[in-house]
This record gives structure tokens, C-alpha cells and sequence, in this order.
């Protein structure tokens, strides 16, 4: 793929590969080298990216990315949540926090769903599950967050 063309996908997109890597990943740094990954390959690679599609393709090669790279090394332990924090108002802050310590399949479609603002039926596809099973782990993790913060 052309430079001007990763560069503008990248001014783009960069952000919510970031939130994406982040979910899964749980380190800020290792995030951060994600990003840089997925912009690389392709960069490197003769991907081709429809017009229209960047941000399906972008955040479906962010989650193979991230999977690859939990399945091929065991973790070590992840930086506090503090140095991960995005959101800049106090009360997101928390919110931020009590998201990211839901356990890894509930928190990606949180992620995706609601700040990322993808549809039930696009994370189903990005994770191979059914959408019902999208839909039951959002409620799930929904009442999850209920249970600590007592209130919607």
C-alpha cells in the first residue's frame, strides 16, 4: 500500500486501533506497539483496503493482532490501569477502569460496541460469534458493572 495512503489511514484511525489494542492488551505500552504493528504491515504488506471499508478492516487486523500476540507468549503482569487511562473526565475514569477489569470477552464488546460504535452484528463477524452472543455478553457485562457501581 502507498505511504500517503497508510499516513492518512493512520491520521485517521490511529485512536480507535489504540482503544482497540488496549482492550485486549491491557498495557498502554503494548498497545501502543500494536498500533504501530498493524500500520506497518501495512505499510509492508500489498494489502488492498476498499474505499468504505478501512474501519472494518482496520479493527478486524487489530484483533488478529492482538490474539496472536496473547496466544503466542504468556503475559506478564499488565502496567495499572491508572497509566492506561483515556478518558479525561473523572467519572469516565472510572467507568474506564471498571470496563477494563471485566474479564477479556466481555470487555472487547463493550470496547467495540460502545466507544468504538460498532454494531451488534460488525462484532459478531470481527469475533466469529453469533450475534446473540454479542448481544448476551454486552447485557451480561452490563449487569456486571450494575453490581459495582449500583446504578445504571
Amino acid at each position: 500500500m502507498e505511504k500517503d495512503r497508510v499516513l492518512e489511514l493512520f491520521d485517521q484511525y490511529a485512536d480507535m486501533v489504540y482503544r482497540i489494542a488496549l482492550s485486549y492488551l491491557r498495557s498502554a505500552q503494548e498497545a501502543e506497539d500494536a498500533v504501530q504493528a498493524v500500520f506497518l504491515k501495512l505499510l509492508e504488506g500489498s494489502m488492498v483496503v476498499y474505499p468504505g471499508k478501512e474501519r472494518g478492516f482496520l479493527t478486524k487486523m487489530t484483533i488478529n493482532h492482538c490474539k496472536n500476540l496473547l496466544s503466542a507468549a504468556k503475559r506478564h503482569p499488565a502496567v495499572p490501569l491508572d497509566q492506561a487511562v483515556l478518558l479525561a473526565q473523572p467519572e469516565n475514569r472510572d467507568l474506564f477502569r471498571a470496563v477494563m477489569e471485566l474479564p477479556e470477552k466481555y470487555r472487547v464488546v463493550v470496547s467495540l460496541h460502545y466507544w468504538e460504535g460498532y454494531s451488534f452484528r460488525e462484532i459478531a463477524g470481527f469475533l466469529h460469534i453469533g450475534v446473540s452472543a454479542v448481544s448476551m455478553r454486552v447485557h451480561r457485562a452490563k449487569n456486571i458493572l450494575k453490581k459495582q457501581w449500583g446504578r445504571d
